[in-house]
């Protein structure tokens, strides 16, 4: 008969290239703690990006492949990480390098020789504000529930008011949202990156409201002054949207301002080039171009989607991201599924809600 199961035990990532310094924090914690430890960086970020990320991180900065720094701001950036408490161990001991630990997101900051009593304090006083942050978080989004729907609800409905300027009866919001999932599922974000991008890519167009319908329902080629002023909706979108603290209003913004860069540096507004381009505009500019291509518009008939496909692979490293295209064609089954599930013809995008 086996014995019961006690209570779950916190897993810290020790991550330094010293082979002593690892045994040295794994003797002092492993008493208490999982243990799981990483040589470099890189192994660092595949072990916090796992399906089981440790619940603090102890990390060196001076490490072989990327700094302890440049980890450390991965992390912060992605939003299905950036809550684990990280503590950086380290011989840099001066009262700036301090400063720019905690500026980059550590919570805490111990310097070597280290102290055991001094780590295992600092380890359980954060994993304990970690636990906590976690209750209350759980119990603000548990009694927010209505008012994130709401927002929800408003963002899909703007998005659809300007879908309306140029495709009154179709569902593009719907399908390119539903795309833009497939590809950042495909393309390894967590689930909470994944489900913000899904809220907020409906927005990408919101900035068409600003543009004269004789120009959006043109039937033939746009004039070149007519392309400046269609060039002018990012910028306007920005505009609409504005700059906010708020997670899903700050990534409806980047949407709407990068989803016509291009990864060659030939897009607009800025002209950005590569990873320059925020990720979600990368991502959302796959599938508003694939969208556009198999849908029929004022100026054009659908592609087929062979032809579309085809399209697509030959922009691989002109309009896209490379990485993305092969997520995007990783996906392209369920895509295509996607796509002719909600057919224009189908109904509106109040029948099939993102």
């Amino acid at each position: 008969m086996s014995a019961a199961l006690g209570p779950r035990r916190p897993t810290i990532l020790v991550a330094d290239d010293s082979p002593q310094n690892i045994e040295l924090l794994s003797h002092i914690l492993s008493s208490e703690y999982r243990i799981k430890v990483a040589t470099s960086g890189e192994k660092a970020l595949k072990i916090v990006y796992s399906d089981e990320p440790p619940d603090l991180i102890l990390l060196d900065i001076m490490m072989p492949d990327i700094s302890g720094h440049e980890v450390c701001q991965r992390i912060k950036s992605n939003p299905d990480r950036r809550r684990i408490p990280i503590i950086f161990v380290t011989a840099m001991s001066t009262v700036e390098d301090e400063s720019l630990g905690l500026s980059l997101g550590a919570v805490d900051y111990i310097t070597k020789p280290i102290s055991p009593a001094l780590v295992q304090a600092r380890v359980r006083t954060h994993l304990a504000l970690y636990d906590q942050s976690r209750e209350l978080e759980r119990m603000v989004a548990q009694r927010t529930g209505e008012l994130v729907a709401s927002r929800q609800q408003l963002i899909r409905r703007l998005g659809r008011a300007a879908e309306y300027k140029d495709n009154a009866t179709g569902n593009h919001v719907v399908r390119m949202a539903h795309v833009t999932r497939l590809v950042a599922q495909e393309a390894g974000l967590g689930p909470e990156a994944v489900q913000l991008l899904f809220q907020t890519a409906p927005m990408h167009d919101v900035g068409k409201i600003g543009i004269p319908d004789s120009i959006l329902l043109k039937p033939g080629p746009l004039t070149a002054d007519e392309m400046k002023v269609v060039r002018q909706h990012p910028q306007i979108g920005a505009e609409i949207i504005g700059k906010h603290d708020n997670e899903l209003l700050s990534m409806a913004r980047t949407i709407a301002l990068t989803h016509h860069e291009r990864w060659d540096g030939t897009g607009y507004p800025q002209g950005l080039q590569g990873e320059q381009i925020p990720l979600p505009g990368r991502i959302v500019a796959i599938a508003d171009v694939f969208d556009a291509l198999v849908s029929r518009r004022p100026y054009k008939e659908p592609f087929s989607a062979e032809q579309a496909i085809a399209i697509m692979v030959e922009e691989r490293g002109k309009a896209f991201d490379p990485a993305l295209i092969d997520a995007f064609l990783a996906q392209r089954h369920e895509i295509l599924r996607i796509i002719a599930l909600y057919a224009d013809e189908r109904g509106s995008m109040v029948d099939h809600p993102v």
